[in-house]
Parts: structure tokens; sequence; C-alpha cells
């Protein structure tokens, strides 16, 4: 991770669970890391509790609605003002909600679409840009997927959550052969994790605690550090390696997809 201190890392979704503990570790390491999220309160606490714990790097606090491209649009034109751009742009934020396919409010499914897919896209397309106006050739765009990106599981209030991180792999993917035509060295990949300890489950499903504590004592689920680790050593690979997809599922990690770069 030498390579990475004192560059610029966007975190998107960093105020709570794998957002909140990747941005610290990435602080940790040395990096100023951009931390975005709606409740500006939360990521100021983060920060603050960086800056007293003394870690090499900074946290930064943006306060961004990714439902609003123009919030988006005008936080890279703040990271450019004052940080001259990013370098690592991890997209986390995500959320579900309880709406099927067959009985689904539509307004439930605009929103995941738009958190899930449109501001991950319009954050790796203005990472991107970033990265080339600076003749940067070894940034990298990670995407923080899920194993439902992978594999359609009999829930059907995630059955279209589920839809999409499909769609997450398969614009990571797109992303990935985008950059190779454009013979840059900069890298995408996707980390899918499983059941992870945090407030997912307990914002899905608000009303039903039993359900939601039922789910964690039948798996052990990951905890947000095991994401982190996942993360950094993604950051980690040396320049001619390229992970373009990694999954964690619960106590064990595949690594299911590893390709040497151009």
């Amino acid at each position: 991770m030498e390579r990475w201190r004192g560059r610029v890392a966007l975190v998107t979704g960093a105020s709570v669970g794998i957002g909140a503990t990747l941005a610290v570790e990435l602080v940790r390491l040395g990096m100023k890391v951009m931390g975005c999220a709606r409740d500006v309160g939360k990521i100021q606490k983060l920060a603050a509790e960086c800056q007293s714990a003394g870690h090499p790097g900074v946290f930064v606090p943006f306060k961004c609605d990714l439902t609003k491209e123009e919030e988006i649009l005008s936080m890279f034109a703040a990271i450019k003002e004052q940080h001259k751009g990013v370098d690592v742009c991890i997209n986390n934020a995500g959320l579900a909600h309880p709406e099927a396919l067959l009985n689904g409010k539509t307004s439930g499914w605009k929103n995941m679409w738009d958190v899930n897919v449109l501001a991950l896209c319009i954050c790796a397309r203005e990472a991107y840009q970033s990265m080339k106006e600076r003749n940067v050739d070894n940034g990298h765009i990670i995407n923080i997927n899920s194993v439902g990106g992978h594999h359609v599981y009999p829930f059907p209030d995630l059955h279209f959550y589920t839809g999409t991180k499909f769609a997450v792999t398969a614009l990571t993917e797109g992303l990935r052969q985008e950059l190779r035509a454009e013979k840059t060295h900069i890298r995408a990949t996707s980390i899918s994790p499983g059941l992870v300890d945090t407030q997912f489950a307990s914002r899905l499903h608000p009303d039903e605690p039993e359900k939601v504590a039922a789910l964690y004592s039948e798996f052990r689920p990951l905890e947000p550090k095991d994401i982190a680790s996942a993360v950094t050593y993604v950051l980690s690979a040396p320049p001619h390696v390229q992970v373009c997809g990694f999954s964690l599922i619960f106590n064990f990690l595949n690594v299911h997809l590893l390709n040497l770069a151009h």
C-alpha cells in the first residue's frame, strides 16, 4: 500500500458499516480519503476520530445525495479544486428495499436503481475523467458488489436488489474492457461480499427485529473489516496483476477471477 500514501480515494456511503470501516482503514494507511454520505454529521465525527487517532492520512467529509447527479458532479468539482482529483474510486454505497417483483413499489425499485447502479456509473465515469486529465495511469475503480450479483437466491424481497447487483457485475466487466481499449493501466474490480454484520438487514426489515436476529444467528456473518482487508489486498496487487472479481462468503474467501493486466 506504500504507493498509495498521500493519494486521494473517494469512498461513497462512508458514514456507516463497510464504508466507514474502509474509509478509516485507508486513512490509517496514509491516504487522503474523501468520504461521502447524506448524513454529514456521522462522517464529520469519523473525520474527527481519525484526526484524534493520529493516523497519517486525512479524512475529508463530503455531504452528497447520490440520487442527484448534480450533487455528485459538485462533489467531484470540489475534490478537483481542493485535492486535484481522484486516484481511487470505491463505489461502496448501496441499499435495498423489501420490494418484490410481483407487488413491489416502483419508488423503491427506482431508489435502488439510482443508488446501486446509476450513481455507481456516474462516479466511475467522473473518477476516470479525473484520472485521464491528470495523466494518472495507475488509478483504481472498485465496486462493492454482492454475492447476489452472481446468484439469484429465493428471497423475493431481494429480487430487485439482486437485479441491481447483477448489473454491477456486468458494468464492472464492461468498465474493465473499456479501460483496456483505452490502453490505460487503470484497473477495475468488483468485490462481492456475502452477509456482513452491518445495518443492512435491520434497515431492510426495520419492523422485524426477530427476523434479523435469526438471520445473524443462523450464519456467522463477515465483519466490515473483512471487506476492508479485501480492498487493501486488491489495491496492493502488483501493477502487472488485475483482480477483476473477488467474492467473500461468510468465513472463507474465494478469488474467482484473477487476470494479468495488459
